[in-house]
């Protein structure tokens, strides 16, 4: 019995993450006016924040079809395997919806264990990774979805935004809200609690935010593992990378990933994040 790992595009995975351990990625969709494009497959990170930043259209997302994710699980799927499919948080996005249905219609043909991450981007990515090394090992999928869950469990995220601009564009807060931080030039540092996006600090300027990410980190605990994820700004992620390395077990290093266009177009540019587990 083989275990298979599905996730989607929000979880932000590395592709040599994707390629090595064999995640099938199921993508959301990004809109531009009547142009649709499927996240990471038809337009890349660099090309999706230039449209962002410097286009009159702001996109909008939305979740894969219920016939998508059943063909996904058929492609995935093999005689005498079973599917782990782990998704964003059922309270940002229908992903999880839409994998819940597919898993219906399916009922009978196939054994898929869904988890709902109750978080997204790398928070989620690094549970992923976890089920599909142990899928790796040989793990049977209820092993593997329970590996998820005890590393979501013991996960958070910390990210700072450099605007509100987007996240009130995106309909995930209020106008107001959104003009007085940028009026007052505040870099929101966010998290996601009980499925959901909270504020946990702010700070007056990007370097300042960043002590504040840092400080997050390094109060946390104890660690497992860490991983960097940015939206534009390679050289500031990697830098923080760095300066987070001491909190790991000797030679282990944080993953380092970029949002996707789904993740960006509600956080736009110039945005930087960890996600920790705990030991």
């Amino acid at each position: 019995m083989t275990t298979k790992i599905v996730t989607d595009s929000t979880s932000d995975i590395p592709q040599e993450f994707i390629d090595r351990l064999n995640i099938k990625v199921v993508p959301l969709n990004v809109h531009f006016g009547d142009t649709t494009y499927k996240d990471g497959v038809q337009i890349s990170p660099d090309e999706f924040f230039e449209k962002l930043t410097t286009g009159s259209i702001f996109p909008s997302t939305s979740q894969p079809s219920i016939g998508e994710f059943i063909e996904a699980y058929e492609e995935t799927w093999e005689e005498g395997s079973e599917i782990v499919s782990i998704h964003i948080s059922s309270k940002l996005s229908g992903t999880y919806n839409s994998a819940f249905q597919a898993r219906k219609e399916l009922e009978g043909k196939m054994e898929i264990h869904l988890v709902d991450s109750l978080t997204a981007s790398m928070s989620t990515g690094l549970a992923v990774i976890s089920a599909a090394l142990a899928a790796q090992e040989g793990k049977s999928g209820p092993e593997c979805a329970k590996i998820a869950k005890d590393i979501l469990e013991k996960s958070s995220i910390y990210v700072m935004l450099d605007t509100l601009e987007f996240l009130e564009k995106g309909g995930r807060i209020g106008k107001a809200r959104s003009m007085l931080g940028n009026i007052l030039k505040i870099k929101p540092l966010l998290t996601v609690e009980s499925g959901e996006i909270s504020e946990f600090g702010k700070a007056r300027s990007r370097r300042a935010a960043l002590l504040k990410l840092q400080q997050a980190a390094s109060q946390f605990g104890p660690v497992q593992q860490i991983a960097v994820v940015y939206s534009t700004g390679e050289k500031d992620a990697l830098n923080f990378a760095k300066s987070l390395e001491k909190l790991l077990p000797e030679q282990e290093k944080p993953i380092v990933s970029r949002v996707g266009p789904v993740i960006g177009t509600h956080a736009g540019p110039n945005v930087i994040g960890v996600a920790l587990v705990a030991k």
